[in-house]
């Protein structure tokens, strides 16, 4: 087995066992009974709402790679994001760590060049981030006006929230204006890297440090083409946020199937604040995003703890366990077409 399968093996195993423990500590025997009883109904609207979210941002990946001249048909959009969202969902550190598959799986797609397609999926999730500050915001706005004190949790969700309105967006600007120096920075780094794994790698040439460079700037420049075209930004934007809406339409369904509807404001907040949790070094930051939904919603809504985490795991079927699965089948397609395309 080589190590790239070993590392998703024990990140898998390690996602398991921290939902194992949430599911242990808040109540085997009540979390069953909360999904047994579930509103079917309820059930295939948390289905349908999350193939509506896969598809606004299948549709927000189109509106970019139409501008970056690398036009897609809508589906075809929407399938290569659907296998972007299994390479995030497999993969440790959730999007960091799944981008650069993605943008493979785009460049496949759309026969274009690497950087393109790493272009085109680091802009879509790059204007993602803005409507969920925006929802967080409300969504905090409102839940702390109606909070009898402000608890620890409560606390980390008003830090959390900070942290996405302030903190990214700053590191944000600062890596753009310098970018020459990240360029420069990542040119020393990669070509000796490079050259020291051709040396035990046989019958492969490591690209020149001249070509890295192109390469590089071939992805700024998409980006810069992108951002200064309104059009395309407002789309993305629209796209992004009616995708947002429904991922917290979908937890709130959820929550609703289990019979523990909440404010809205509650899943406002609790969906963008959860989505940090993704960092963490487990496929798509699976068992920390449900550890801290289930902590918000206790949090911030009189709701108890088995039937918070049996309507999160509901949410999460319809949001990570889903797209997965649809989204294996089509990276797997996408790869047979790439490597039939290199005979």
């Amino acid at each position: 087995m080589d190590g790239n399968r070993m590392a998703t093996v024990v990140g898998f195993a390690a996602a398991l066992a921290v939902l194992g423990g949430l599911v242990w500590f808040v109540g085997i025997d009540e979390t069953l009974d909360a999904l047994t009883t579930a509103d079917p109904w309820a059930l295939l609207a948390v289905a349908g709402i999350a193939m509506l979210w896969l598809v606004s941002w299948g549709l927000a990946l189109w509106t970019v790679l139409r501008a970056l001249d690398a036009p897609v048909a809508p589906h075809t959009a929407v399938l290569v994001f659907v296998a972007a969202v299994f390479s995030n969902n497999v993969t440790p550190f959730g999007q960091a760590g799944g981008e650069p598959v993605s943008a493979l799986l785009i460049s496949t797609a759309a026969d274009t060049e690497y950087e393109t397609g790493l272009a085109a999926i680091a802009t879509v999730d790059t204007v993602h981030f803005l409507p969920s500050v925006g929802y967080a915001i409300v969504g905090f706005t409102f839940v702390a006006a109606g909070a009898v004190q402000l608890t620890r949790n409560l606390a980390f969700a008003a830090g959390a929230v900070a942290v996405l309105a302030v903190g990214i967006p700053i590191a944000a600007v600062l890596g753009w204006r310098h970018r020459d120096r990240i360029q420069a920075a990542v040119v020393r780094g990669v070509a000796p890297a490079l050259a020291a794994v051709s040396k035990v790698v046989p019958r492969w040439s490591p690209p020149s440090a001249e070509n890295i460079e192109t390469r590089i700037e071939g992805f700024f420049s998409a980006i810069e083409r992108i951002a200064t075209d309104r059009r395309t930004v407002l789309q993305t934007f629209g796209l992004s946020a009616f995708g947002w809406l429904c991922l917290s339409a979908s937890l709130w369904t959820s929550l609703y199937a289990v019979g523990a509807p909440v404010p809205v404001e509650v899943v406002l907040l609790v969906v963008p604040v959860g989505s940090i949790a993704s960092v963490v070094p487990l496929p798509g930051g699976s068992g920390a995003i449900e550890t801290v939904l289930v902590t918000l919603l206790v949090s911030t809504a009189p709701i108890s703890a088995a039937l918070a985490t049996s309507a999160v795991l509901i949410h999460r079927v319809g949001s990570y366990l889903l797209p997965t699965v649809i989204g294996g089948g089509v990276a797997a397609a996408l790869s047979v077409d790439r490597a039939a395309s290199e005979e």
